[in-house]
């Protein structure tokens, strides 16, 4: 079964963040005092977000990412991923994380189902990471990304290119692809928060290419349906690839797949749309019907495309650890 758009676009893919709690207090997602914390009582359990993903699934999603802010601090996070990966009909269950957690939960993650790891990297530099992350553990992330490799996992890097913060080491994340098959991802930085002066911390994606073709020829990689947004290239003669996620720059909406529910158990089709659906009065023994109903109205009311450009952002603000990574 398909689920299809009022604008003819097949939403296939599902953004499931499990918690707002995180061991890092990235500048882009929360405020250095961090945020206040969704209460126990809040946060929808592990049984409640099964239903989700298994209604989600009934209705068209095939892809599910499991989300946070970091997904591996919950209790009880690996089990869970194993009653995702059971679910009849998903195709791909994948995880965010920043790693810190890898080196310990690598292996428990490969058992118990998930395919797929993206990992949160702004920075291979550890004075510049600590000034984004606010803390000192690039190591322990570089040690994770090591041991999910020789685990088999297949990598992939998001890397937040960010003005005068880390621009200068677009060349050394490209140099990562060079031997190991890892896939590099750069994402335009997204106003969130809308910080002031967020718009001088936009690189768009065309600059951040030209910058790394000056050094390395790339040649277009073709995406697979279940892609997310990014634009593959591949060095000549590389193991891995380049992205970048346009966010702002270039507007990926016309091929938008997804939708996402907060660990509130709040659902967004859009992003930056304001607009959310408290899905907690459906996830009830026997509402199951009227969970999937609902998400397909949901779907139907996506928007075309969301109000933000380089210079203006329309949304409300909003801490990107409550909403999911």
């Amino acid at each position: 079964m398909a689920l299809i758009d009022s604008y003819g676009r097949k939403i296939n893919y599902l953004r499931l963040s499990v918690t707002d709690r995180c061991n890092l207090r990235c500048r882009y997602c929360m405020p250095e005092e961090g945020i206040s914390k969704l209460r126990h009582a809040e946060i929808l359990s592990y049984e409640q977000m099964l239903m989700l993903a298994q209604a989600s699934v009934q209705v068209g999603i095939e892809k599910i990412r499991v989300t946070g802010g970091e997904p591996l601090v919950r209790n009880g996070i690996i089990d869970f991923l194993k009653n995702l990966s059971a679910i009849p009909g998903l195709r791909q269950l994948v995880l965010t994380t920043n790693g810190i957690l890898l080196k310990e939960m690598a292996a428990d993650l490969k058992n118990a189902g998930v395919q797929r790891l993206n990992i949160s990297l702004d920075s291979l530099r550890p004075e510049v990471f600590k000034q984004i992350t606010r803390f000192d553990y690039l190591d322990r992330v570089l040690t994770g990304i090591q041991v999910a490799e020789e685990l088999g996992f297949p990598i992939k890097i998001n890397v937040v290119a960010m003005r005068g913060v880390n621009d200068a080491e677009f060349i050394d994340f490209a140099k990562m692809t060079l031997n190991k098959p890892y896939a590099v991802r750069f994402i335009e930085y997204m106003p969130t928060s809308k910080e002031e002066s967020w718009q001088s911390l936009v690189i768009p994606g065309d600059e951040i290419l030209e910058r790394i073709a000056k050094q390395y020829p790339m040649k277009p990689v073709v995406r697979s349906a279940l892609s997310g947004p990014s634009q593959d290239y591949r060095i000549d003669g590389a193991a891995g690839t380049l992205g970048i996620i346009t966010a702002i720059s270039e507007h990926f909406c016309s091929e938008c797949n997804r939708i996402r529910v907060t660990s509130a158990g709040m659902a967004r089709s859009c992003l930056f749309d304001d607009t959310e659906f408290d899905l907690k009065p459906f996830l009830r023994k026997g509402g199951e019907a009227e969970l999937a109903e609902t998400l397909r109205s949901i779907v139907m009311g996506k928007p075309q495309k969301h109000l933000m450009s380089n210079h203006d952002a329309a949304h409300e603000p909003f801490d990107m650890s409550k909403i999911g990574g």
